[in-house]
Formats: C-alpha cells, structure tokens, sequence
C-alpha cells in the first residue's frame, strides 16, 4: 500500500474538509465494490504460482513422490500435499 499525500492528490476545498475529521493521520480509502482485484493480480505472482502448482500436480499424476516433490520445489511434505488437494486455478 503506497501513502500519498491527500495536498498532493485532492482539490485543496476537499483537503479542507477531510482535516475537519482526521490530521495529520492516515486514511484508508477502499477499493469500491468490484473494483478490488485479488492477491497478486497486479503483480503477477498468482499466476506464477497457479502455474507452479499446476506442474506439482502434473508431476504427481507421473508418479513423483510428495518428498521428491518438496525437494524439488523447495517446499515442505506438507505444503506439497496441501497444493495436491487444492482445487486447481485457472489457466
């Protein structure tokens, strides 16, 4: 989460206003419903990671084990067995 400077942002009558409620203070402002994307949309990491989990999958189906799996991926026995479980995401 980035902290901006409301001056720097809103029309200074507005400025005005919010310093009525809040200074010197943070203000959280949401995302508007529908608008909120999820974890790692923005910078690419769920992709990334549905596509990791996709290939522990595919190497189960082929006969690896779960140990070789946690190996391989640098992940424990139990991480590996929890993606294996998992609904798979989308491609």
């Amino acid at each position: 989460m980035d902290y901006q400077n409301a001056k720097d942002l809103l029309p200074p009558e507005l400025v005005r206003r919010l310093q009525e409620y809040i200074q010197g203070g943070y203000l959280y402002v949401p995302v508007e419903t529908g608008r909120k994307r999820g974890w790692g949309a923005r910078s690419g990491s769920r992709q990334v990671l549905d596509r990791r989990n996709r290939q522990i999958r595919q190497e189960r189906q082929r006969g690896a084990s779960v140990e070789e799996l946690a190996c391989r991926y640098y992940l424990s026995p139990s991480a590996i067995r929890k993606i294996l479980s998992q609904k798979p995401g989308p491609l």
